[in-house]
């Protein structure tokens, strides 16, 4: 389990962009294994990578992007936006190697904490074939609607008060 002294968090800045799309990278590879050709899966992942994030400023113009550090390197990457209403978990993601060590718990957990001290819930979106929708589960979070490839999942602050 990773202690919250070895791990920070810093705003994502420009010079970032090269890591971020590592990171991106990382977590589609079993989505674009079926390409052989190493160009054609450059292409493929710079092009989805700009979407996201284009799609991530449109939609949540004032979120906190936020660099994940691990004793002051860089490991992933954290996007909440803070609602009237609820935060949004939009994204959290690691780089393979910090991944299952209890470092999107820790951070997921500190998030829950910061919604519920204010009385907020928190929403994401995950994919149905994603193992982290346990962990969510874990943390409190309930499937809330579906689509065809992803589940809403909310833990209101009610629910985090019960488990504390």
């Amino acid at each position: 389990m990773m202690t919250s002294n070895s791990v920070n968090l810093r705003p994502a800045a420009p010079d970032d962009e090269s890591f971020l799309r590592k990171v991106f990278a990382s977590t589609r590879i079993d989505e674009f294994k079926f390409l052989a050709d190493q160009s054609q899966l450059d292409a493929l992942i710079n092009m989805q990578f700009n979407f996201q994030r284009q799609q991530y400023e449109a939609a949540y113009p004032h979120a906190e992007h936020n660099i994940i550090l691990h004793d002051d390197q860089p490991i992933g990457h954290l996007f909440v936006d803070e609602g009237d209403r609820e935060f949004t978990l939009v994204d959290i993601a690691l780089l393979p190697e910090w991944r299952n060590a209890g470092i999107g718990r820790l951070l997921i957990e500190q998030l829950l904490t910061r919604a519920t001290a204010v009385g907020k819930a928190v929403r994401l979106h995950v994919s149905k074939s994603n193992p982290a929708r346990r962990l969510y589960e874990r943390l409190g979070f309930a499937i809330n609607g579906e689509d065809g490839m992803y589940f809403e999942m909310v833990c209101p602050p009610e629910t985090r008060k019960r488990k504390e």
